[in-house]
């Protein structure tokens, strides 16, 4: 008889509204230089070279951020889903086999309204417990002050890519 192991899971979901077009927000999710500059907390950076984004299902994304005296932490996993520019769904690790650590999977959507992003983020983890989901929490909140910045910043006209 096989034995399992009761698995600890916690959610939470954060809407945010973007002063930018669904393209551009969009772009930022799956340009590796757009990414690069907002992905992870001020205090840290994640080189452009150091991410990889290949938005499509079955596809890998991995970004090192990196921060004083050596100090790397590497964030990977799988997308999903991927349809451009309307919705995203990938894992943070293995959520499907996850070990001892904390796995999750991400689902954004992003809704245009009157020019501007309206973007809905889900994420569900487990072997994740309440306090940890909360840190988590915290930490996409800074990230997206940072994408917030970052969409805002571009110049009208620029041409945008992604998945």
């Amino acid at each position: 008889m096989e034995q399992t192991t009761k698995r600890q899971t916690a959610a939470y979901e954060l809407t945010r509204v973007f002063d930018a077009p669904r393209e551009r927000v969009w772009a930022a999710w799956t340009d590796p230089e757009r990414f690069s500059r907002w992905f992870g907390l001020r205090m840290l950076a994640t080189p452009v070279g150091r991410i990889t984004l290949d938005a499509w299902p079955g596809g890998v994304w991995r970004a090192t951020l990196v921060g004083e005296e050596g100090f790397e932490v590497t964030l990977d996993g799988t997308y999903r889903e991927v349809t451009a520019p309307e919705r995203l769904v990938f894992t943070t690790g293995d959520p499907d086999h996850p070990g001892e650590g904390p796995a999750s999977v991400v689902t954004i959507e992003f809704k245009a309204v009157a020019g501007r992003t309206e973007m809905r983020f889900h994420q569900y983890g487990v072997n994740t417990d309440q306090q940890h989901a909360e840190q988590a929490r915290a930490g996409w909140m800074e990230f997206f002050d940072r994408l917030a910045e970052h969409v805002g910043d571009d110049p009208p006209g620029l041409t945008l890519r992604g998945g």
